[in-house]
């Protein structure tokens, strides 16, 4: 399901927008869920909590402007899709300071919405299978293949990156065991460790040493269990 956002201080352009939508979502066969808002502020207050594939935000709003909220969006995260509504080209033009994917010129026309909504459907479809993490920095796009494990920590989850990069979040490890299955590639090897299986170079009844030469334990009593979940993996790769 597509989760979208819609941020115009006028009404009517806000409803238009929000039926085009629903006629592209029921036309395309792809769910969404669309949460409006008539401010840039308010917009930003839900985004704390909840995530957004798309935004179509308004430039020129009172208060806090589009541009300036699409600044404090993009900080918080990098993957968001967002499509200025505009009703001048000079302001389109600045759009690229946030990395902005299109924008609509206003009076929006279904056709370009349409095409607007079709793009981004194709890009996440075509992008390899990824986790967004909520981190203390804002939201992080992570690619499954990029993991080599996962450790749980107290109230904490480290991801541990092929780059030897690491991405902290507090949150518990079960919340991703079920994304983060067996048909995934990813086997909980002890009860602090989810391991990615095409990203193990070694392992033996107690040890899984990673590619980039990461060593993980494994539970007693865990090891012939591994050692199957491996070799399914790997066969099917």
């Amino acid at each position: 399901m597509l989760r979208i956002a819609i941020c115009d201080d006028e009404e009517r352009c806000l409803n238009n927008t929000k039926r085009m939508i629903e006629s592209w979502s029921a036309t395309a066969s792809s769910q969404t869920q669309i949460d409006c808002f008539d401010n840039g502020d308010s917009l930003i207050k839900e985004s704390d909590t909840a995530r957004y594939d798309i935004i179509f935000l308004d430039i020129v709003m009172p208060l806090l402007n589009g541009m300036d909220a699409a600044k404090e969006l993009r900080d918080r995260d990098k993957t968001v899709k967002i499509i200025f509504l505009t009703s001048s080209l000079e302001f389109a033009l600045q759009s690229y300071s946030v990395k902005a994917t299109d924008y609509c010129i206003k009076p929006v026309a279904y056709e370009k919405l349409k095409e607007v909504m079709d793009d981004c459907t194709v890009i996440n479809c075509q992008e390899p299978e990824n986790l967004t993490l909520k981190t203390v920095a804002g939201y992080q796009k992570i690619y499954l293949h990029d993991i080599e494990y996962i450790e749980a920590q107290n109230k904490r989850v480290i991801f541990f990156l092929k780059s030897d990069k690491v991405v902290e979040v507090i949150q518990p490890l079960y919340t991703f065991e079920t994304q983060l299955s067996d048909s995934k590639g990813f086997f909980k090897c002890h009860r602090s460790y989810l391991v990615y299986i095409p990203n193990v170079d070694y392992f033996s009844n107690m040890e899984i040493k990673t590619k980039s030469g990461r060593h993980i334990p494994i539970a007693r009593g865990y090891g012939k269990a591994f050692q199957d979940a491996y070799f399914a993996v790997m066969f099917r790769e």
